[in-house]
């Protein structure tokens, strides 16, 4: 299934990998050491990051699997020498994963609890569009997020945007400037200044 085919979140979920897919495609053989927006990552360290998150898809949401059952297996480097194809590889496979039939009216279990898959698609759409943006100020590509994306990450985290501060994950709310667009919005809510 196409970005442009199924259901609204499935092609929010799929834009948004193809977002940041488009920005790991991007990067130069001498950034992946540079630093990015997320305090104490460098782009490696970002992308691998949302790899790890792309592994967890399959056994959350197609196999029912539990965190223990799944243990530690996505610990450590799981870029290996090639990043950006290990990254092609997870997104491929949690789009795989979220597009099976009847898979976004399933249960995963995740840290915090039994959660629908629906939201925690959303969830990781909202982390896909965030982190793209991260990635894009880290390496000096475009910066401009699709504003579809942002408003659907902005409804999905505005309830919890302040627990997220909490996990350090992300830093605390930042004021957005007088007249602020939605993208600067979104960005200033989960501690980065745009």
């Amino acid at each position: 299934m196409s970005a442009t085919e199924g259901p609204p979140l499935l092609r929010r979920h799929g834009r948004a990998l193809d977002l940041f897919t488009q920005r790991v495609h991007t990067v130069r053989a001498d950034q992946w050491d540079a630093p990015t927006p997320c305090a104490d990552w460098t782009v490696r360290d970002l992308v691998g990051h949302l790899t790890v998150e792309q592994l967890w898809v399959p056994p959350l949401v197609r196999d029912g699997a539990a965190l223990a059952d799944v243990g530690d297996s996505f610990d450590g480097d799981v870029l290996g020498p090639d990043p950006v194809a290990s990254w092609d590889t997870a997104a491929e496979a949690a789009r795989a994963a979220f597009e099976e039939p009847g898979a976004l009216e399933r249960t995963v279990h995740l840290s915090y609890g039994d959660t629908p898959a629906h939201d925690y698609c959303a969830q990781m759409i909202t982390d896909l569009v965030v982190h793209s943006w991260d990635l894009a100020r880290a390496i000096g590509a475009d910066e401009r997020l699709p504003d579809d994306l942002v408003a659907a990450a902005v409804r999905e985290v505005t309830p919890y945007a302040a627990e997220l501060s909490k996990t350090g994950l992300f830093g605390p709310a930042v004021q957005p400037p007088s007249g602020a667009d939605v993208q600067t919005k979104l960005l200033s809510l989960l501690g980065r200044t745009p």
